[in-house]
């Protein structure tokens, strides 16, 4: 069994072992652009994934106008 890694409704299956960086990396996901959650937990790019595990990945969104107001 392999490591199960889901973005959306999209999964995608990488070999245990590997560190979370390298798993994205080589399904082509940035690992800047997700957080990366297993049994409820954040894990960090450095993890090393074992076998069976499901990794929940959730799409990092920023934006905003750009202007910084200061309260005077």
């Amino acid at each position: 069994m392999a490591v199960k890694l889901i973005l959306r409704n999209k999964e995608y299956e990488v070999p245990a072992g590997i560190t979370l960086r390298a798993a994205l990396e080589k399904v082509g996901i940035l690992p800047e652009s997700v957080l990366a959650i297993r049994q409820g937990e954040m894990i960090l790019e450095d993890e090393i994934l074992k076998e069976g595990d499901v990794i929940k990945l959730v799409a990092v969104i920023s934006g905003g106008s750009g202007r910084i107001s200061a309260l005077f």
